[in-house]
């Protein structure tokens, strides 16, 4: 499915070096010309995912300070000292 509001009709060069005699007849009464549809993008590919990526990071950090404060009854801002990490991976390394 495509957005068809987002799209612009660019009319084609014609590249016959000698013109048919329908054609020039077809030019006379109005021609109609083949239309190539070209879709414009208003936010470009690096941008979406650059986009993306900010959003991954952002919902990691508010997941991981929900999780630590609302389920783990600690202080939010604790996710972002280095010693909480450190207890997070030695409880998973088997070490505590």
């Amino acid at each position: 499915m495509t957005n068809d509001s987002r799209r612009r009709s660019v009319p084609t060069q014609e590249t016959d070096t000698q013109p048919q005699p329908e054609k020039k007849e077809r030019r006379s009464t109005g021609e109609q010309r083949e239309v190539r549809w070209v879709q414009i993008r208003l936010i470009p590919i690096w941008l979406r995912i650059v986009i993306v990526l900010i959003l991954v990071v952002v919902a990691a950090t508010l997941g991981a300070m929900f999780g630590f404060s609302v389920i783990g009854e600690g202080n939010a801002m604790d996710i972002f000292k280095r010693e909480t990490w450190q207890h997070i991976f030695d409880i998973m390394n088997g070490k505590e």
